[in-house]
């Protein structure tokens, strides 16, 4: 977790080419200090793992890599949801790569919940999950299913009660598939 490295990009109203290195220094970095398997939770800064996966002799992954393979498998309409908006881009980006891997025609719609981000950042996490619960059900009526492109939105999935779509969040998906890589759960129970 390098909160300095989201707030640089924060600032700068996206990622910029020395965020991108000094991200890809510190998953680098970690990855020779002994991790078995490297995850960015990062979704605005997650391409950079996968950047540095080429460099590291040890897996370095994305978190949200595996919620877009997922997303693509399931539906043809997707619904990026967002607290920060340079978070949608890269998002959108990795849902297309995800479903060209998979050869399957996709379409995003973004939903951006930028009000919401104050509260996140003021520690306020209960309202900041409460403002994103609110609003999954207007964004589910327009898709057919809804991923959150941040780690720090999953529990609003839960407080928004029963939807129409599914609901995917990166946290859960993303680290079983890392225990999965690192040799810590069987490919079978990864799936589940």
């Amino acid at each position: 977790m390098r909160e300095d490295l989201l707030a640089a990009t924060e600032k700068a109203g996206g990622l910029t080419a020395a965020v991108s290195l000094r991200t890809q220094e510190a998953l680098l970095a970690l990855a020779e200090g002994g991790a078995r398997v490297v995850v960015c939770t990062c979704s605005t800064l997650g391409a950079e793992a996968e950047k540095a996966a080429g460099e590291a002799e040890i897996p370095v992954m994305r978190i949200d890599r595996p919620m877009a393979d997922a997303a693509v498998r399931q539906a043809r309409v997707i619904g990026v949801c967002a607290a920060l908006a340079p978070t949608l881009q890269p998002t959108r980006a990795l849902i297309e790569n995800s479903a060209a891997r998979a050869g399957r025609n996709v379409r995003v719609r973004e939903f951006l919940f930028d009000d919401v981000w104050p509260a996140f950042r003021e520690g306020r996490l209960d309202d900041y999950h409460a403002g994103i619960a609110a609003r999954l059900g207007q964004a589910a009526r327009e898709v057919d299913l809804l991923v959150l492109a941040q780690a720090s939105m999953a529990p609003a999935a839960r407080l928004a009660g029963e939807l129409s779509v599914p609901v995917l969040s990166s946290p859960r998906i993303g680290f079983t598939e890392a225990a999965r890589i690192a040799g810590a759960v069987s490919r079978e129970k990864a799936l589940l």
